[in-house]
């Protein structure tokens, strides 16, 4: 068992649904953030299991909701913080079919809502015991990595919010708050489809045991759910 408390976006689904559900299961409180939680049955039927979890509504690009549910807990320590809510955009959109408002969609999601969500509630997290935020990128924003090209505004989006994720580890070390980049593999999902190479369970198998350990020696690195660095 254990006191401490976790935030997840995107929680009524995929990797956020199962992360609930597991440090749920281990004793930890779960501060479970979606849209609209009143539609979201798995999320619920969870919550009505007696585990600690918490349901919010949250849509990550509204701000002001945002600072209204960080003011709600404003009391509240959160050990780790972590961002995964995301979309991926159009599938197939590749050179000479980008939309430039699709991109500026996922940007705001992928990107920009991370950084206000660490803004909204760096008091929680400077207030608790681990000190831990974390988003969920992807291996596809690696510029080592591509080898590939196409993916546009996912990859755009994902390369960016690895970089706000470095910033964030330099602002925030004088804090002792570590912030790390987590690639979840291809994992079997809406976003990734029934073809991925590995289930939920697998990735959330890896994502749990590092946010339940990593600290500031982890801090400023992009790390894949088996635990192995992956190069910016």
């Amino acid at each position: 068992m254990t006191n401490r408390t976790i935030l997840i976006t995107g929680a009524n689904r995929g990797i956020g649904l199962k992360l609930t559900e597991q440090f749920a299961e281990d004793g930890w409180q779960v501060l479970a953030c979606c849209r609209n939680p009143a539609d979201a049955e798995q999320l619920r039927a969870l919550a009505e299991r007696g585990l600690a979890i918490e349901l919010h509504a949250l849509d990550v690009t509204n701000y002001d909701q945002m600072a209204t549910l960080a003011d709600q807990l404003r009391g509240k320590s959160i050990d780790v913080l972590l961002s995964n809510a995301g979309i991926y955009g159009s599938k197939g959109a590749g050179f000479g079919k980008v939309d430039a408002e699709e991109w500026r969609q996922v940007l705001e999601v992928n990107t920009i809502a991370p950084l206000i969500l660490v803004q909204a509630f760096v008091e929680q997290v400077a207030a608790s015991q681990q000190k831990l935020v974390a988003i969920i990128s992807s291996k596809v924003g690696s510029i080592a990595d591509n080898s590939s090209g196409g993916s546009y505004m996912y990859r755009s989006s994902k390369t960016a919010v690895n970089q706000v994720v470095k910033s964030l580890s330099i602002d925030l070390a004088e804090r002792a708050i570590s912030v790390i980049s987590l690639h979840p593999g291809w994992v079997q999902t809406d976003m990734g489809g029934p073809n991925a190479e590995i289930s939920t369970d697998q990735s959330v198998s890896g994502l749990k045991s590092i946010l339940q350990s990593a600290g500031l020696a982890q801090s400023g690195h992009f790390i894949e759910y088996n635990g192995n660095n992956i190069p910016w």
